[in-house]
């Protein structure tokens, strides 16, 4: 199963302080023996919300708001995508995670959907299309 983890934002991630080499160098290490034991799909961490814009959708109209957004507990600051045999899997290793910011901060683990959690709405079709596109962004080395 592929899993989201998410890496919350704090105050100073949305305020664009960097990590110090300690910690990058402890990251670094955490992310190698995620890849070693073949969890790691892929990872990164994100620019403040500052720099970001969302999308709003109501009906056919689409409104761009620019960042920052002001609620920083319900922003994240990075993400990994994981494959793990379970969730119970995925918490284990994100125990082992060290603290991704200088403070207090938090990890969120969300299963990705696949396809059977769709139903039937996602015919075969559909299903053959998305496994297309899905065989073309990866032979881009894209994911």
């Amino acid at each position: 199963m592929r899993v989201a983890v998410l890496v919350k934002a704090t105050p100073e991630s949305e305020a664009g302080i960097m990590p110090d080499e300690k910690l990058l160098a402890a990251m670094t290490a955490y992310n190698e023996a995620l890849h070693q034991a073949g969890i790691l799909v892929s990872g990164d961490g994100l620019h403040p919300s500052s720099r970001g814009f969302r999308i709003r959708f109501s009906g056919d109209q689409r409104t761009v708001i620019d960042g920052p957004f002001a609620e920083t507990k319900e922003l994240v600051a990075g993400f990994w995508i994981w494959e793990v045999d379970s969730l119970e899997h995925a918490i284990e290793w994100a125990k082992k995670c060290p603290n991704p910011m200088p403070s207090d901060s938090e990890l969120e683990i969300r299963k990705i959907f696949d396809a059977a959690d769709f139903g039937p709405e996602f015919t075969p079709e559909l299903q053959a299309r998305e496994e297309q596109l899905r065989m073309e962004l990866e032979s881009r080395g894209g994911n």
